[in-house]
């Protein structure tokens, strides 16, 4: 098939567009709706694509690392809605401790989404149909690699990027793709894990151009950007936590690009709990698509765990996606490290979707912690931001672990009892946001929200190879109806 037939299609982002939709006439009956509606979110879907999937190049499906619906194509039906869903996967399954990379080429991958809406105690069906998908290729038409760069890189078009010197990969561009946003006009953007860069891509799947982190973000050891995953930077990103969460705002012009957790210079001593400083930076692209630096930067403070479950905190809920609201305000998913996927039986403790306000925050766009790698807090054994550095608001909007609605859809948290069918997976990294095409609640979304599942499964293929996992660790998709939240009063 050809390209244009699977190109995304245009994304319609803009709040008057959506309201358009809303009030337009609809043939089909309404969906039906939760015996109970009210500002709670609930649960009223849920569905999984079989973890041994296979995808359009012929390996193994792993999702999602970040999912995006077409807004131009969704539909609602007699009994729900349809629509096309683009899902990205990360770098492939690997095993960094191993050595293990495979030369996973960087793709999307799209799915014909279909959702049916429960009633009552019942929670109605996802179904996800695989539907071909698109290669991304560089500067100069080749694909990416999944495999670790090491610390070799390579020039394209005046900007430094990480590539492979020799083995698995080598002379392609590495890419640990982990967020994606589309335009309206069907171009889209890609947030890396390697290099902490923003991927501009044509709806042919071709780079087209990069946002480069400010020196802060860049990860650098003796003065060096290195962008390998194993070896820890001096400062910058921290490995595997670079940018994992982006969105546009509603009418296309801002850009938020949220890193997974602290810079290594924001990072406190002691235990993972010291990672909660992460910075998310905002863009104006309402006129190049590729600006230089940042008109926004703030801090937000993400939540903390024990490990165990009811101890001193001990862990950083890192972030995992963000999806705008408006210019100041976005939602942001944050959990632990637990769940179907981890190599521990370690109680699921935390995975909540909160909203995030940066009114009021600092701005630290153009200061010495953007353009230097000043640390933003006070002192290196504790978590406090300097004197004057204000993070951003936020409180828990949806918790994922709500019982009753993970009974609804077939879910549990008990580890105890080990990898088995029913249990929440590890990683939630993906969210989208849509409208729900009811002209009597204007206020009402569907939130999607989706698994990465590491390419876990018990009959797994990449690059020709076997992968075999001894479990089933599915792509799972989530829907919640919720209210959007108004504004609140400016804090200023």
């Amino acid at each position: 098939m050809s390209v244009s037939d699977r190109r995304p299609g245009p994304r319609e982002v803009v709040f008057a567009a959506l309201l358009a939709l809303m009030a337009a006439p609809v043939v089909a009956a309404a969906p039906a709706r939760p015996a109970a509606a009210s500002d709670t979110p609930v649960l009223v879907a849920a569905g999984a694509l079989p973890a041994g999937t296979v995808d359009f190049l012929g390996d193994t499906l792993g999702s999602f690392s970040s999912l995006a619906v077409d807004v131009a194509r969704w539909t609602r039906t007699a009994d729900g809605y349809r629509g096309v869903l683009w899902t990205l996967p990360d770098r492939g399954r690997n095993d960094p401790d191993a050595g293990l990379f495979y030369d996973y080429a960087g793709r999307l991958e799209r799915l014909q989404l279909r959702i049916e809406i429960g009633a009552g105690q019942r929670a109605g069906q996802v179904t996800l149909t695989p539907d071909g998908g698109l290669l991304l290729r560089d500067f100069n038409g080749e694909p990416f690699t999944g495999a670790d760069p090491g610390e070799h890189t390579v020039v394209q078009n005046g900007i430094l990027l990480p590539s492979p010197a020799q083995g698995v990969g080598a002379g392609k561009i590495s890419l640990d793709a982990e967020a994606l946003q589309f335009t309206a006009d069907g171009h889209f953007y890609i947030g890396d894990e390697y290099a902490a860069h923003v991927y501009y891509f044509a709806p042919d799947g071709r780079l087209q151009g990069v946002i480069v982190p400010p020196p802060a973000v860049q990860p650098r050891r003796d003065g060096r950007v290195m962008f390998d995953s194993r070896r820890a930077p001096d400062s910058g990103r921290r490995n595997n936590q670079g940018v994992e969460g982006m969105g546009l705002s509603p009418d296309g012009r801002r850009l938020f690009v949220a890193l997974q957790s602290a810079l290594v210079q924001d990072t406190a001593t002691g235990d993972a709990s010291g990672r909660i400083n992460t910075r998310v930076m905002v863009y104006d692209v309402s006129r190049d698509p590729l600006p230089t630096q940042p008109i926004g930067h703030y801090v937000v403070q993400l939540p903390t765990y024990a490990q165990d479950g009811k101890g001193t905190p001990d862990r950083t809920a890192a972030q995992s996606e963000l999806r705008a609201l408006d210019d100041h305000r976005f939602l942001l998913l944050a959990r632990d490290g637990n769940g179907l996927g981890s190599d521990t039986r370690d109680p699921i403790v935390y995975k909540s979707v909160l909203l995030v306000d940066t009114r009021g925050a600092s701005n630290l766009a153009g200061s010495d912690y953007e353009q230097g790698i000043a640390s933003v807090i006070a002192q290196r054994d504790g978590t406090a931001l300097k004197p004057g550095i204000v993070p951003a608001r936020s409180h828990v909007l949806l918790d994922l672990l709500d019982p009753v609605h993970l009974a609804r859809a077939g879910l549990d948290t008990a580890t105890a009892k080990g990898a088995h069918a029913g249990l929440l997976s590890e990683k939630w990294e993906a969210m989208d946001l849509l409208p729900t095409l009811d002209a009597t609640r204007p206020d009402e979304r569907l939130l999607l929200v989706g698994n990465d599942n590491d390419f876990i499964a018990r009959h797994c293929v990449m690059q020709g190879m076997r992968c075999d996992s001894a479990y089933d660790n599915d792509n799972r998709v989530l829907v919640y109806r919720l209210t959007v939240p108004a504004q609140a009063a400016d804090p200023h």
